[in-house]
């Protein structure tokens, strides 16, 4: 892990500040608000409503937020990453099962992480309805809103190629001036009833769920869940920042969001039953507690707020899925590190796929209100999931006992936000679930396909290359087959006793016998360090087969072709290769012959016959492999877009089945016109 992380810094703290608590920061914006339409109208507020919602606030980011994720789950990290996928790492081999709340979670967090940049960006510009900033005045028209929203969100998601380093150090600034307003504001409201105080209680949060006065029971946690929402994504951005660096700042960060939280209800338990608020359902208390002068800056501020709140799950995706590309729960994507951090990331084809589906709730829905009735249930889920695997992890350090009293402490709490939560699924939350099974089924698809292609390759399919050195020395010498190549080159994973794909050496060998001076299997291992490049070559004992292990730090780009002229050099300077002097060249000196790398890509046309694959197995491996070639392509993966690429087609299965129920019936001769059996 980068230095730069192992350590509390202010630059650190900057950072953490601009890129991990936006999401569950600006709350504030839309909890106060949703718990005044659990209770119909302003007018049927009454302090001890205000006081028990706020203490269930309060509470709930107490042991949802803190407990469990600050203090316990920042715990299991995975190489310094967080995430229900690092936690997935950490603990899959305790049993083949965690793998269904692993996919569930990460399926469910992916896709609420398309409802928060929406609903958060969204809610605060319609704050700007009927304001004047300057010589601009702003309508009160919902469609303009969404315009705004849609150019908003745009150049969100066009910022992010520049890294979350760059983001978070200007964002930082930002946030800590949001932070700022919301504690200096929450107190100055905070003094017009102190009372409010009485919120720290645990005895109010218990008392205002069956309370009288709070018409809607155990559903009002279905608002309160919005306070902590950002929660699992906190979990997943610890790479980005460090660990230390949230531990440093989130309780400052906890201290300004309830103060915020304490002066909103005083400001409503004063004006509940003012003429001009009693009647309205549909109120912002954050916006109206703030004095005339100041609530412009307010609603300028909280937009900027709003979308670093979508920063935040727009970096935890990029990490959710870099994880879940190396868990083999999705298909290889491009993954590029915009600075020296290893863990600070960008995925273009995320970054716009999300794009794409946030703007479409966007419009979808219309305004805030409606989002916000759909915002938070799929996260219930994931953090249901993310129990489950904290109760795997903790059985190693604690008692089996000890682990199960926490997993069922958070469980139980977290299964009754869930239930509270389930309203919101008419509401538009069948939107997010859509997206969430929609995310499910690619991850059931890659795994499990590949699983069950695994299944059916029996060892047959893997031979030693060891077995076929004399058939290529043979084959390079062999005059009678036309040169191929000088240097052909297959991407291939070697495993440590030389086993490789039988496709491989049927590719060389069988489908068009690929006469070359010299064989090269190249395998590229990354590393976590930044700028590395350096490699191993085993020649098998000959002076032609090539084993090359490459290794390269994560800043450096996979151009193959350009390591291999330089392995090459060395290898013939070293005299381990003969000299491979092209006649014609456009260079002088050159001592390197030409290129071609193979490429083989399977197909599954041979699984429509296999009678011994099932139907439910074959449509597996059938999306596995569709996947596999609608994503980056093994060209641009190893840089080789310039290079001389051959790509072949092959079966799944080289060796097949032989049919056992086949019969020779008669066999026919033909002699002189005549057929003699």
């Amino acid at each position: 892990m980068n230095k730069q992380l192992e350590r509390v810094s202010f630059a650190g703290m900057l950072v953490t500040l601009g890129i991990v608590y936006g999401d569950i920061g600006t709350s504030p914006l839309y909890v106060m608000n949703a718990l005044i339409g659990d209770a119909g109208k302003m007018g049927n507020i009454s302090p001890d409503y205000v006081i028990g919602s706020i203490s269930l606030i309060f509470w709930t980011l107490m042991i949802i937020t803190t407990l469990k994720y600050v203090i316990i789950a920042m715990r299991a990290d995975n190489n310094h990453e967080g995430g229900i996928f690092a936690l997935y790492a950490l603990v899959r081999k305790n049993a083949k099962w965690l793998i269904f709340p692993a996919l569930i979670g990460g399926a469910a967090i992916l896709a609420d992480g398309t409802l928060t940049p929406a609903v958060t960006v969204t809610s605060a510009i319609e704050g700007l309805k009927n304001q004047h900033l300057g010589p601009v005045a702003f309508s009160n028209s919902q469609h303009d809103v969404l315009l705004i929203t849609t150019v908003v969100l745009l150049l969100l998601f066009v910022i992010q190629r520049f890294g979350t380093g760059t983001i978070g150090q200007s964002f930082g600034p930002v946030m800590v001036l949001w932070f700022g307003f919301l504690s200096v504001f929450g107190v100055i409201n905070l003094l017009d009833y102190p009372m409010v105080l009485k919120a720290l209680s645990p005895y109010y949060a218990i008392e205002i769920l069956f309370s009288p006065v709070n018409k809607v029971g155990i559903f009002i946690l279905g608002s309160i869940f919005l306070a902590t929402t950002g929660a699992e994504a906190l979990y997943s951005d610890m790479g980005h920042v460090g660990r230390k660096n949230i531990y440093a700042t989130w309780p400052l960060v906890y201290a300004a969001l309830f103060l915020n939280y304490l002066g909103q209800g005083a400001w409503v338990i004063n004006h509940a039953n003012d003429a001009a608020y009693r009647n309205l359902s549909d109120l912002n208390p954050f916006y109206e507690m703030l004095p005339g002068n100041w609530r412009l800056f307010g609603i300028v501020i909280a937009t900027l707020a709003a979308i670093i709140a979508s920063q935040a799950l727009i970096t935890g995706s990029y990490t959710l899925v870099d994880e879940a590309i190396g868990l083999k729960f999705l298909p290889r994507l491009i993954v590029k590190h915009p600075s020296n951090i290893k863990n600070q990331i960008y995925i273009s084809n995320v970054n716009w796929l999300l794009c794409i589906v946030t703007l479409a709730v966007v419009w979808y829905f219309g305004n805030s209100q409606k989002m916000e009735a759909a915002y938070g249930l799929a996260i219930t889920i994931t953090m249901l999931m993310t129990t489950v695997l904290l109760y795997e992890f903790l059985k190693a350090p604690l008692r089996r006992g000890i682990a199960l009293t926490i997993a069922l402490f958070f469980g139980t709490i977290e299964a009754i936000f869930l239930i509270a939560s389930l309203v919101k699924f008419i509401h538009g939350g069948y939107v997010t679930l859509t997206i969430m099974l929609a995310i499910l089924y690619i991850m059931w698809v890659w795994y499990f396909g590949n699983k069950r292609r695994e299944h059916y390759e029996r060892e047959s399919e893997y031979v030693s290359l060891l077995d076929y050195r004399d058939q290529l020395q043979e084959l390079s010498k062999d005059e009678d087959v036309p040169l191929f190549t000088t240097n052909l080159v297959y991407m291939t994973k070697i495993k440590g006793d030389y086993q490789i794909k039988r496709s491989t050496m049927y590719s060389i060998l069988d489908q068009e016998p690929k006469r070359a001076k010299v064989y090269w299997f190249v395998t590229v291992n990354e590393t976590n360090v930044p700028y590395e490049s350096n490699y191993t070559v085993d020649m098998l004992g000959t002076n032609n087969i090539v084993n090359v292990q490459l290794y390269l730090g994560f800043r450096k780009s996979q151009s193959v072709s350009v390591y291999l002229h330089q392995i090459v050099d060395h290898l013939v300077d070293q005299g381990v290769l003969e000299p491979q002097v092209p006649k014609y060249s456009t260079q002088r000196k050159r001592k390197v012959g030409d290129f071609k790398f193979v490429i083989i890509n399977e197909q599954p046309a041979d699984l429509v016959a296999n009678d011994q694959i099932g139907p439910l197995d074959k449509r597996l491996i059938s999306g596995r492999i569709y996947l596999q070639n609608i994503t980056a392509s093994p060209t641009s993966w190893y840089g080789l877009e310039f290079s001389n690429v051959v790509e072949e087609s092959s079966p799944l299965f080289i060796v097949q089945e032989k049919d056992q129920y086949l019969v020779q019936r008669k066999i026919y001769h033909y002699v002189d016109d005549k057929t003699h059996q």
